[in-house]
């Protein structure tokens, strides 16, 4: 977590740190969700970030200043989740403009694009609004309601 947090203070994306440290993309996501990182990794990480390698190893004994509170990392997951549906939107967007220049192309007299627009544009639409929170059918309080119901019928 600390990694994730150093990247984050210095508005860096997981691609740039990748590019600075000379590591994958990948290795970077592993280390961010607590795996444990080669003594290589770490050294480079290191260098990057103008700290310690045994700083970036002491995961459990850190201070409050590097770690990540409740509210940075919900922070955090919607910013990811508002940037997952953009690209949805603008992937939506892209395959409906080649399918309706396809369409135009080669059979001009039946539209059926519309189709795949509509279809497809309901998922949009629903992943828009469960994003932006204007309705949360799938919400903290309806997980909440399921894992309850689930460890009840555990005990």
């Amino acid at each position: 977590m600390i990694v994730r947090k150093l990247r984050i203070q210095r508005a860096w994306s997981q691609e740039q740190l990748a590019e600075f440290s000379g590591l994958s993309v990948r290795t970077i996501q592993r280390i961010e969700r607590g795996k444990t990182a080669g003594l290589e990794s770490l050294k480079s990480l290191a260098a990057v970030f103008e700290v310690n390698i045994q700083d970036l190893q002491q995961e459990t004994v850190m201070d409050q200043d590097t770690v990540l509170s409740n509210e940075e990392i919900q922070a955090i997951e919607h910013v990811k989740d508002i940037k997952d549906f953009y690209s949805h939107l603008i992937n939506y967007g892209l395959v409906l403009g080649v399918l309706f220049i396809i369409n135009l192309l080669t059979s001009p007299d039946y539209i059926w694009a519309w189709w795949v627009a509509m279809g497809w544009g309901i998922g949009v639409i629903s992943h828009g609004l469960s994003v932006f929170e204007v309705t949360n059918f799938f919400g903290a309080e309806w997980e909440k309601k399921q894992i309850e119901k689930r460890l009840n019928k555990k005990l």
